[in-house]
């Protein structure tokens, strides 16, 4: 966390430094660049920061188009099947055994299944073992084959960023 503070702010110093020097407008691709621009100055002082913050900043950014490209593909399923005069939908109710044993994890996992259209987070048991979700499309009655999409997907790739 301490490593991301200082890329945080060295980012912001790029920024300010950069538009006062070349008086270009700001915008997105201007702060991606200085945000880049500190991660390699970060980089090159490697030995006084801890190494796995650099091993995960490009899982972030994976996970992020990840997740962009699942709520993309979603939110086309769902509003093809609307627009359509057949349903597709076979709704029910998965219990989907978890990894995560934070409450962080567990959180941002169900918080992610929700945001994602024909899913959504139900409950959790007592034990935080189990998430229950509700999804719109069980094709042919499929629940492993969802459960492990869930599981290799969303699960997985957010275990790797906050473990």
């Amino acid at each position: 966390m301490k490593t991301f503070i200082v890329h945080f702010l060295l980012s912001i110093t790029f920024t300010s430094l950069f538009f006062r020097m070349v008086e270009v407008p700001y915008h997105a691709l201007s702060a991606a660049l200085t945000f880049l621009a500190a991660f390699f100055v970060l980089w090159l002082c490697i030995f006084f920061f801890n190494r796995s913050y650099f091993k995960k900043i490009p899982l972030v950014v994976s996970f992020f188009f990840y997740f962009l490209k699942e709520l993309i593909v979603a939110s086309l399923k769902v509003a093809y099947d609307i627009i359509t005069p057949i349903h597709y939908m076979k709704p029910g109710v998965i219990a989907l055994p978890l990894d995560a044993n934070t409450d962080a994890e567990i959180t941002i996992l169900a918080n992610l299944i929700s945001l994602t259209p024909g899913t959504l987070s139900i409950d959790v048991s007592e034990d935080k073992k189990i998430l229950y979700v509700h999804a719109i499309y069980i094709i042919d009655g499929d629940i492993e084959r969802l459960k492990m999409e869930i599981k290799n997907g969303f699960e997985k790739k957010l275990l790797a960023i906050t473990r």
